[in-house]
């Protein structure tokens, strides 16, 4: 019996696992057609991606609601050893995030809306290095989540401080413009809450790399705790490690 037991709990895990794996990757997908049209802010294709952005919220939010109501039905059932939890725990944590960053990508959506009815103006040079960062985070994150690999997460966390750095120049950048151009206030105003939704979607991003380092190693990095992590260093760790 027990036996039998074990291996249904191991299915609901694995289940799980599946859920918020497939719901990282449609987040991806909304992000990433966010971060390109913004890009092309004015051109055909950028204008088309808002709608398809708007669609996939839902879906987004659905999947939220079907995996914690999963993971809340595992951790009822009384079950669970402590790596088990973990891993539940982590799990609705990381679908938080995930459905925030959906909500930025339709923040985005709509800042390229706006954009499009406005004067065209020049992005900010350091725009297009930024969008890389995030993106970049983005993807190391979910490759750390699908591979449970603490040195992914770990590379996630060192590239929050250049996305941050990058917010700050455009700010500046965007600010000066402000002065020397009234008539592209408008425009640079949108340009600076694009740049603010990219740093909290870094954020995001940097939430769910500690969660999968809590997950995996059960060690909270949160809040600079685990600035150093020097069991990470060098070492690829993966579930089997």
């Amino acid at each position: 019996m027990a036996t039998t037991a074990a291996t249904v709990q191991t299915v609901h895990l694995d289940i799980l696992t599946n859920y918020v794996v497939s719901m990282a990757r449609t987040v991806e997908l909304t992000v990433d057609r966010a971060l390109t049209a913004l890009l092309q802010a004015g051109s055909p294709e950028s204008r088309q991606a808002p709608g398809e952005i708007f669609l996939l919220e839902p879906r987004v939010n659905e999947m939220e609601m079907i995996i914690d109501e999963h993971a809340v039905r595992m951790l009822r059932a009384g079950s669970l050893s402590s790596e088990e939890i973990r891993q539940v725990v982590a799990t609705l944590k990381i679908t938080n995030d995930l459905e925030r960053m959906g909500d930025l990508a339709v923040n985005l959506a709509e800042r390229i809306i706006s954009l499009a009815e406005m004067h065209p103006i020049a992005p900010p040079p350091e725009l297009e290095p930024m969008v890389a960062a995030v993106r970049a985070m983005i993807k190391k994150g979910l490759g750390a989540l699908i591979f449970k690999n603490v040195v992914l997460a770990s590379e996630v966390l060192e590239s929050d401080d250049l996305v941050d750095r990058y917010r700050d120049e455009i700010f500046e950048r965007l600010l000066v413009g402000m002065r020397q151009s009234p008539a592209d206030v408008a425009a640079n105003l949108q340009l600076v809450l694009a740049s603010r939704y990219l740093e909290r979607l870094a954020d995001h991003a940097t939430n769910i790399a500690e969660d999968i380092i809590f997950w995996v190693r059960g060690r909270d990095v949160r809040h600079g705790r685990g600035a150093s992590f020097e069991a990470v260093s060098g070492t690829t760790v993966t579930e089997n490690s």
